[in-house]
Parts: C-alpha cells; structure tokens; sequence
C-alpha cells in the first residue's frame, strides 16, 4: 500500500477521498493509473468498473477526468476509448497542471 496515502486509503486499498491539495492527489492520481494496464485501450465503461474498484467515494467521472486532465490517461476525441499515457506525470515535473 502506498504509505504516503495512507489516511486517503481504506484497509482495502481503495482511495476514500480524493485528497485536495496538488502534491497528494498527483500521488492518488499516480496511485489509481498504476492499475492500468499499459497499451491496453479501455472503454468508458471499463475505466469507470476499473475505478469503482479502488474507490469507495462513488464519483469515477471526476477521477475518470482528473487522470485525463492530469495526462495520466488519454483519450480518443469522443472521449469513448481511453489508455494510460506512456510517459506518467512526476511530482518534480513544474508545468504539471491538474485540472
């Protein structure tokens, strides 16, 4: 379990909120793209059962957006097939925005 997200993270696991401030929720974001498996491409669907299973909070659009927005996931234009970006965001990156 990632010890930096330790009081963002049930016994199981799984994320019981998304943490507010930048640097923890790039670790929360890193956090859930590491249970994607690279260059496979997922449906909407998928990526939203795939969340359900590492959150208890409920909301896998806004975690489905902030990994998009973060550059941890890509997307096609229609925003239907989505996979995990090659190259993952880092904490010592200064441009990395999060939406």
């Amino acid at each position: 379990m990632e010890s930096r997200l330790v009081h963002f993270l049930d016994g199981e696991g799984r994320l019981k909120t998304l943490p507010a401030k930048r640097k923890m929720k790039l670790h929360a974001l890193a956090y859930l793209a590491a249970r994607f498996e690279p260059q496979k491409v997922y449906t909407e669907k998928e990526v939203n059962a795939l969340l359900n299973q590492w959150h208890t909070f409920g909301d896998p659009a806004t975690l489905r957006r902030e990994l998009y927005d973060g550059r941890f996931l890509d997307r096609d234009a229609f925003g239907r097939s989505y996979w995990l970006e090659e190259t993952q965001p880092t904490l010592e990156d200064p441009q990395h925005k999060l939406g």
